[in-house]
């Protein structure tokens, strides 16, 4: 099968039919059409096989999980997303897997209103790259660097399922059954919080998705926002399965350095914390207050309760 016909097969009607695609797969460029006021957001990830995930994975949640984390991006900069294009190197050409994989692929970019506009297929060892794009109101994009002295740290959901779930796989950790679709479901086939992140626009001072585990990943917050953090780690959410799956010491390393949460982590200023409930309350989704913005510039502290609390930091690291 040539690239051509690979494409028109699996790929050439992906995701949701968007009126703003006015050229999509097919040419050698797509042409998009960008509301009045409107800015454009555009981000990138990479996965690649033996890094990233296991090559014998379900390609269908490949394809599923490969739309998320890119709109995850989107979700933390409170954008609206629209159109995905899509770099897909393959060892070989595998129909089983190609079918299987594009309809992941596609379910999931339908589901967030998506449309697959353009992309590349070559041969090489298998990596997946997705750049997608959306939309916010003009200056609203939520960014890393809009923390302040004494604003609240709130992070959604709960924390460490995922990397929990890499355990389970690679046979490192015991979960019970009545756990196991919940722990495997957070990790092969994660959410992106796209409502609640357009829903914090207007009042989160600093957001960003959690994707490499909230003890590095808030760092990242403190670095653009020149500023310092301290969380208590007692209030970091948890879910059951977590609970009922690891002792204290595997449950706080999971929750702040497992990664892969693709859950919101952002600062409220103290006058807008009264609204946040009421805001975000439609979307049944929780929302854990787990700290507060300090003004020692890169200081992150942690503690239980009151009391200081000892960590050594483990996470994922893109380059060693």
């Amino acid at each position: 099968m040539g690239e051509f016909e690979l494409i028109s097969r699996y790929f050439s009607n992906s995701g949701a039919r968007r009126q703003d695609a006015a050229i999509g797969v097919g040419d050698d460029g797509a042409v998009l059409q960008i509301r009045d006021g409107y800015d454009l957001v555009v981000t990138t990830d990479t996965m690649v096989a033996g890094t990233h995930f296991f090559p014998d994975d379900d390609p269908r949640a490949l394809g599923h999980k490969l739309v998320t984390v890119n709109v995850s991006d989107l979700a933390a900069m409170g954008a609206e997303p629209a159109w995905l294009s899509l770099a897909l190197t393959l060892p070989a050409v595998d129909e089983d897997w190609l079918a299987a994989f594009s309809a992941g692929l596609h379910e999931t970019a339908e589901y967030y209103n998506c449309q697959l506009v353009g992309g590349d297929t070559t041969r090489g060892p298998m990596s997946l790259t997705m750049i997608a794009k959306g939309i916010v109101p003009r200056g609203k994009a939520l960014t890393r660097s809009g923390a302040k002295v004494g604003d609240y740290i709130y992070v959604t959901g709960t924390l460490g399922d995922a990397a929990l779930g890499l355990k389970l796989c690679q046979g490192l950790h015991e979960v019970s059954k009545k756990h196991q679709t919940h722990i495997l479901q957070r990790f092969h086939y994660p959410s992106a919080r796209v409502a609640l992140g357009q829903a914090l626009r207007n009042i989160a001072s600093s957001a960003m998705d959690l994707s490499d585990g909230l003890y590095g990943d808030i760092q990242h917050i403190m670095k653009r926002s020149d500023v310092g953090a301290s969380i208590d780690v007692s209030r970091l959410p948890l879910s059951q399965a977590v609970k009922d799956s690891c002792d204290q010491t595997t449950a706080m390393q999971l929750a702040l350095s497992g990664g892969e949460d693709y859950e919101l982590l952002f600062t409220v200023p103290e006058a807008k914390r009264g609204s946040l409930d009421v805001l975000l309350s439609p979307y049944g989704t929780p929302v854990s207050c787990i700290g507060r913005i300090t003004g020692v510039a890169g200081k992150l502290e942690l503690k239980h309760g009151e009391q200081p609390f000892s960590y050594q930091p483990t996470g994922f690291v893109h380059f060693v």
